[in-house]
């Protein structure tokens, strides 16, 4: 897969630009603030519809602007196709694949397929787990359509039901009529999730290791691990009327630890990816380096299983400013892994990637250097 052409009006910084790719790695190299992290942002937007950086579409449009647009142009195996994106100050947008309108956003995902791997994916294994379930639902939802649209209704059940538990006190009738109802949905939907989560954890195990082992040219085991929140064996998450029978029980059994809560205790907005290496806590016991080589891994892992996916065609890679925290092993690893797909990086430091692919960026401008 890769991106050939964006074409950028009124984006962040960017008032009119035409950015033609290479295959093969792509820098983008300028000092800080000019528009570097703004294009990458654009061609991400195109594969997932939002943005890795927290921003409503309003603050995207350049400023005294009232509407952007972003214009994609991509191939796959298969042929070229076209992603164009028109977003408005008043919050409404308007998205079109190969030139038909889409009903929703969503219909995106899976279309063009991206890794992102910013300096805020450093700290993957030592954040808390929200910043793990997040890496889960990017990577899963390109892959599989139907689960970001799952996870949207799981969300929309889980705050009904929050709702509910939180008037229990004062109209416990109404919760007693309708509990059995919510939970018997959010049990479905949490299965369903959580089957996805752990099939996905699985072929991720399998590639950590190996690129991590790669990086650190040691022999030290890194191991990652499903952790859901339906109190059964790992193995079970794979037997989804098991595993909805296991959620509905908990929603059933504990009303008074989760009224006195005000929220629902059990479910997939609970779960964690448990990593240990050599046996021990990744987020613990493992040293600052240790905890990067894992983290880049598992983006280098996210890709191989998109391959896996997709006709075993690589999604293109976003690499946004990650060079200068690496240290010279790290980056040396990398570099050499990404020598058959396509990459679309940032840098401050031209000299730190040799590739006849490099454009310099100001004030949001863009010119190929000669």
């Amino acid at each position: 897969m890769q991106c050939n052409r964006i074409e950028v009006q009124n984006f962040r910084n960017i008032e009119q630009a035409c950015v033609e790719f290479d295959c093969g790695v792509n820098v983008l190299v300028g000092d800080n603030a000019q528009g570097k992290t703004n294009l990458l942002e654009a061609i991400y937007l195109c594969a997932l519809g939002k943005t890795f950086r927290v921003a409503k579409d309003a603050e995207l449009v350049r400023f005294g602007q009232e509407e952007c647009s972003i214009l994609q142009h991509y191939s796959d195996s298969k042929r070229e196709q076209s992603i164009e994106m028109q977003l408005y100050t008043q919050g409404r947008r308007r998205v079109l694949h190969n030139g038909v309108s889409l009903a929703r956003t969503s219909q995106l995902l899976g279309n063009f397929r991206v890794v992102l791997f910013c300096p805020e994916h450093l700290s993957l294994v030592k954040d808390g787990p929200a910043e793990r379930r997040s890496f889960l639902d990017v990577a899963i939802s390109q892959l599989h359509p139907a689960y970001i649209r799952s996870l949207q209704k799981y969300n929309q059940l889980l705050k009904q039901r929050n709702s509910l538990l939180k008037l229990a006190e004062t109209d416990r009738k109404t919760f007693d009529d309708t509990i059995e109802l919510w939970s018997s949905q959010l049990a479905h939907e949490a299965a369903y999730i959580a089957f996805v989560r752990y099939d996905y954890v699985k072929k991720l195990n399998l590639h950590v290791g190996d690129f991590f082992t790669g990086m650190s040219g040691e022999k030290e085991t890194v191991r990652v691990q499903y952790m859901g929140k339906a109190h059964i064996e790992e193995d079970m998450y794979a037997d989804r009327d098991f595993c909805e029978k296991a959620y509905m029980r908990l929603y059933m059994s504990h009303h008074d630890r989760e009224i006195a809560a005000g929220s629902t205790l059990w479910g997939i907005h609970r779960d964690d990816l448990e990593i240990e290496l050599n046996g021990k806590y990744a987020r613990i016991f493992a040293s600052q380096g240790q905890q990067r080589s894992i983290a880049l891994a598992m983006k280098m892992a996210e890709g191989e299983i998109s391959r896996f996916y997709c006709d075993m065609e690589y999604p293109v890679f976003l690499f946004d400013d990650v060079l200068s925290e690496l240290d010279a092993g790290r980056r040396a690893f990398l570099l050499g892994e990404i020598t058959d797909r396509q990459v679309i990086m940032t840098s401050c430091e031209g000299e730190l990637v040799r590739t006849k692919n490099t454009v310099l960026v100001k004030s949001g401008t863009y010119q190929r250097k000669e």
